[in-house]
Formats: C-alpha cells, structure tokens, sequence
C-alpha cells in the first residue's frame, strides 16, 4: 500500500464528517488549508497550544464569533472579517496586538474551495496585519447545522504602560472624534443579500485599524479616554453604551457625518439610519478637548482616517441621552436600536 498522502480536491470536494473525525482525513484538512493559509512557526510545531513571548505592559484580551451572511461580501468574506474585528477589539483598548487563535466549526458539505478560499483571506489579513494565527481549532457537525461555516477567534496585546483607557472615562467638555464613514460593511452586506445593483460600488470597510490607533497613541495616548469600533448597532450603539457607562450626555452634528452617497441611498431605499448600521474598519474616540486638534490631525495622516471628523462633545446630562442636531437645525434624540437591523452582518 502507497504511504503518499492523497491531495484534497479543492475543485469539487466538499467538506465531510471524516474531517472533524480526528483521523487522518482531519490532519489533511488541517495541514491542506489552515497550516497552508496560516503557514507561521507556531503553527507549524504542531501542537495543540502555543507557547510565545510577551513585552512590557498589560495585557489585553478578546474573543468574538462570527456568524455573517452571506460569507462571501464585496470587499472581503467571513475570514478576513474574523481577523480584522478581533484585531480592532483589541487596539481599542490602544493594545498592540499580538495574536490569534481561530475555531471553525463547518458543516458537512461545505465546498472545500470556499473554505481554501476564507482561509486563505483569513491568512493574508493577518499577515498584512502583523498579527498570526498561532492555535486553533476545527470542528465539523452535521448537514443543516452550521449555515456553511462559523469561526470563532481570540486575540491578545499588550497595553503601554501609563494607558489605561475605559468605558467609564468620557468627561463633560470632551470631543468624539471619527475616523471615517460610516455603514459601508452593513449596507455592503445587504447589497449582496438583497442583489441590489448601484451605480456605485459599495464595499465593506473592514480593516485592521491597529496602526491607525498605534499613530494616535503616540501622539497623544493621555488625551485619549476611550475608543471603540462601532459595529452592530452602529454610532447610535455605541455612543449610548458610553453616555450609560460614564454617565454623560453626547451632542453630535448631522452635517459633521460622513456618509457615503450610495450608502445613503441604500439606507433610505431600505428605510435604514445609517446611525445604526455596522462598521468593521472605523473607530469613535473621546479625547480631552487639548488633544482633539493633534489626535484628529493624526488621524487624518493615516490612510484609515483620512476621512476622520470631529462630531460632537460630551455634554452633562443627567438622562445621558446622545442628542443629533440635523442638517434642518433642529434637534432629536439619537436613541438605541429596540430589535435586530441587520442580522448576521458580522
């Protein structure tokens, strides 16, 4: 009998349940599309943790699932976002981050092209990032009971020593800075599920916005109280989340929004506020009023914050409302999603 390992067909294959099974069909899979994707020294020593080294600081860590439909989106896929998302989840603590881990768990059936093919997104975003998969996980369950496929991630960094931003900082008198327009991902998202056509292509904004909060940390991470990606439920979310966090009010400018003309005509073709839709590549920080001017001109020598704005401040409120002025001059409350907008968009 031949000891030579058969290929996989990444033409027709499709993923079975042998491949979750621990046997040799398991092993192909992994070295085939993980190790080759992944392909780092970690990875490569085969075991089932990773050992590594760390700097000064504090460490910071997250895990996040994601579960979005359809996989693939214009502007990346279920792979790429995984790696983009954890990695903002950490630099919005101003981490450098470190490392990954990636699970999957995929159904049977699943074509193993597609699968070579998020992988191998999932491969390149990390590489362009800095940031490798060095453990992890593959799983396979029955036909029906993973919509294709769900990956799981984990990702740590290290903190400089002296930042310490958190939730529950913003002061009234503060700035919020943007770095850029917004719903692009949600509304990318829904175009490919609904097959809406636009003059415009519309593409996600997904992207690993570590540099980008590494320039503003060196230019002034003191002035910095806080930063967050603000993905599902948009601006609205997250602005809201911060007012009940450090019990302030936010007051923000209509015509101080960046958004997209086709991201606009989405939104109001589907009766969406793009306040509330899900961005994967822009961040919102509350800086010290002294600092807004230098971390807002840093953000905008950045390729990621080119488009970056200043918003609105912090306000006292005792109700800790976010307030909008519109475009008109008139006012309104800038209030929390009551229900799911968009599913699965991440």
């Amino acid at each position: 009998m031949s000891s030579k390992r058969r290929k996989l067909d990444f033409k027709n294959g499709k993923v079975d349940l042998s491949h979750g099974s621990g046997g040799r069909a398991m092993a192909h899979l992994i070295a085939e599309v993980f190790h080759d994707s992944f392909s780092n020294e970690w990875l490569a020593r085969g075991n089932d943790q990773a050992a590594f080294d760390v700097g000064q600081g504090r460490m910071v860590m997250t895990t996040d699932g994601y579960v979005i439909s359809p996989l693939f989106f214009p502007g990346g896929n279920i792979g790429s976002l995984a790696v983009h998302g954890t990695i903002n989840d950490v630099a919005m603590a101003g981490a450098r981050p470190l490392y990954l881990s990636a699970s999957f768990i995929i159904e049977e059936g699943f074509a193993l092209a597609d699968l070579k093919q998020i992988a191998d997104a999932m491969g390149a975003a990390a590489r362009e990032a800095g940031v490798p998969v060095i453990t992890g996980d593959t799983k396979v369950v029955e036909r029906g009971k993973a919509d294709g496929v769900f990956i799981s991630t984990t990702g740590i960094g290290v903190v400089p020593d002296g930042l310490d931003l958190s939730a529950e900082k913003a002061k009234v008198g503060d700035r919020v800075l943007l770095s850029g327009t917004l719903g692009d991902h949600g509304i990318a998202v829904m175009s490919q599920r609904t097959n809406m056509t636009f003059e415009t292509d519309l593409l996600s904004d997904s992207a690993a916005l570590h540099d980008l909060v590494a320039a503003m940390v060196a230019t002034n991470g003191p002035g910095i109280r806080v930063m967050r990606d603000p993905t599902r439920g948009g601006l609205a979310a997250t602005l809201n989340e911060l007012a009940q966090q450090s019990g302030v009010g936010f007051r923000i400018a209509e015509e101080s929004i960046p958004v997209r003309p086709a991201v606009a005509a989405a939104c109001e073709l589907l009766g969406l506020d793009p306040l509330n839709v899900a961005n994967e590549g822009k961040l919102v920080a509350i800086v010290a009023p002294e600092a807004a001017e230098a971390l807002l001109a840093a953000m905008r020598a950045h390729p990621l914050g080119k488009d970056a704005v200043d918003i609105g401040e912090v306000v006292e409120d005792d109700h800790r409302f976010v307030q909008m002025t519109t475009s008109f001059g008139g006012g309104r409350i800038v209030d929390w999603l009551s229900g799911e907008q968009l599913p699965r968009i991440c």
